[in-house]
């Protein structure tokens, strides 16, 4: 593979320190120029933020609260006066917002209208694993795949997304995308946001490479130059709005921020350093309200938070130089010198009330304690343990219900980071310490910076099936498309003598 070679290269240099010790050759001025990607002061905020809807389900004869999805192509305006390819769930870029209760038992219609085959991964979502959408449940074009199951998690900001095997990066950035949210009794009864698209606001941030004619630059998805770490743009887009602002009526307001980019690491905060409250990561609600200034996310991390606005306030949430812990040439090469504006908030002259945040947001669970020898995972470039992904090898057997101790070992000089499907997991430690306040509820996401090792305690679901497998992977896309992905599956007592290592594919043809 070309694109190897290439950061094996750069990796050499990066580490015989010449990238850092040779300004006289130029290349130091031209990294730190070439990887310039920030828009910070670029911006006019013409757009009203564009509120992804509610997907209306109907009830279908099973009782089960029945959504419909179809995957299609389109145009987008992304820029004034040009039109871009796009593709999108239910219209032209990304997809509506899918709500349900714990309890409730669900199913979706997802039908492909695109060109080629893709998958729809339910990320974060505790289901079984024939329903999770991952590479091995590939869509034809023309068909319609129906998963269908039980919530059965605590409230939680989820999403949805393609997962096919190698194209990943490309399906995901060209536009199928959305929202998946979780509710129940316990989050309702907290005096918390709740109007959706009013003081609960949901923010998919992602950044784009647009041509001068509107065309989707993709010419570095995949390592072209020097992405280390895939396609970086410079134009931040949220909701699919380019340009964007809202307007405040409220004096609280929520918002449930996703990085759904394909590899940029989002360091957001407010352009007066103003504080906000974090209530919740990945996985549900946090045990106590935490307030910070700054926020990082990785591709596939979710946060809410709850920012208090005051009458006639006109601020811009950034997104800052990230921390990445990498050296200079790396870091510069995987955007952490970036500097964006993501969106304007215009508060109105007088403010509807807001109900002060509770100082508890619920009991969740303690870390649990791990059971057994802990399972190692040494990431390379692209690899697991010096493996990339192999569709037919499964790589794990795990018992149903179980928790494991996960070490993620990042040996790299480039940043990664982790996800885990039909999971979620609390960080023990990273290199030995305990976690900063933010990575201390549920997370199924999370950054592991290069040279650093992250103990994990993972729980898992109580579904046991021999032969369809859960994913674990690096979510920087380009990554994952390349091979740093492995698989396993969860089984019950009775079932592991049913396990075969071979893993096979169930296609859902036209």
């Amino acid at each position: 593979m070309r694109a190897p070679r290439r950061r094996t290269v750069i990796k050499s240099l990066a580490a015989a320190g010449i990238v850092l010790v040779t300004p006289a050759a130029g290349f130091v001025g031209w990294l730190w120029v070439d990887s310039d990607r920030g828009n910070a002061g670029n911006l006019s905020f013409r757009n009203a933020l564009k509120i992804p809807p509610l997907l209306d389900p109907t009830v279908d004869s099973d009782g089960r609260k029945r959504f419909r999805l179809e995957l299609g192509e389109a145009y987008t305006e992304f820029l004034p006066g040009t039109r871009t390819a796009t593709w999108g769930a239910n219209g032209p870029y990304l997809g509506p917002t899918l709500r349900a209760r714990r309890g409730q038992r669900v199913a979706v219609d997802v039908r492909n209208r695109l060109p080629e085959q893709t998958t729809v991964h339910w990320h974060g979502m505790h289901l079984p694993a024939e329903m999770d959408g991952g590479p091995h449940n590939p869509i034809g074009v023309g068909a319609t795949w129906q998963p269908y199951w039980t919530i059965n998690q605590p409230a939680a900001t989820l999403w949805y997304h393609p997962h096919l095997h190698e194209v990943t990066a490309q399906h995901v950035y060209r536009g199928v995308a959305g929202l998946f949210i979780v509710d129940d009794p316990d989050a309702d009864a907290l005096p918390l946001p709740k109007r959706y698209g009013v003081d609960d606001v949901p923010l998919i941030v992602q950044d784009k490479k647009i041509k001068d004619d509107g065309t989707l630059d993709t010419s570095r998805m995949n390592f072209g130059g020097l992405a280390i770490t895939g396609l970086l743009g410079d134009k931040i887009v949220v909701n699919g709005t380019y340009d964007p602002h809202f307007r405040v009526t409220t004096e609280l307001v929520r918002l449930r921020l996703l990085n759904a980019a394909n590899a940029r690491i989002f360091h957001f905060g407010f352009a007066d350093d103003r504080e906000f409250t974090l209530i919740a990561s990945d996985s549900g609600l946090s045990q106590v309200p935490q307030p910070m200034e700054r926020i990082m996310l990785s591709p596939g991390e979710r946060a809410e938070i709850v920012v208090r606005f005051r009458p006639g306030d006109d601020v811009i949430l950034k997104s800052f130089p990230a921390p990445l812990g990498a050296n200079f040439a790396y870091a510069r090469l995987a955007g952490g010198g970036d500097e964006h504006d993501v969106i304007r908030f215009l508060a109105a002259d007088a403010l509807r009330p807001s109900a002060a945040l509770p100082a508890a947001l619920g009991a969740p669970p303690a870390a649990p304690r791990p059971s057994g020898e802990p399972f190692r995972l040494e990431m390379g470039d692209f690899t697991f343990n010096g493996q990339t992904m192999d569709m037919q090898r499964l790589d794990r057997v795990v018992a149903s219900e179980s928790v494991e101790r996960w070490e993620i070992i990042n040996n790299q000089a480039i940043p990664h980071n982790f996800h885990v499907h039909g999971a979620s997991f609390h960080v023990l430690d990273i290199d030995g310490e305990p976690p900063p306040g933010h990575l201390r509820g549920v997370k199924d996401t999370v950054y592991v910076a290069p040279n650093s090792t992250m103990n994990l305690a993972v729980s898992f679901l109580p579904h046991s099936d021999p032969e369809f497998p859960y994913m674990f992977h690096c979510h920087l896309l380009a990554h994952e498309d390349a091979g740093m992905m492995g698989q396993f599956v969860t089984v019950s007592e009775a079932d592991r003598a049913l396990v075969r290592q071979a893993v096979t594919t169930h296609q859902h043809g036209g």
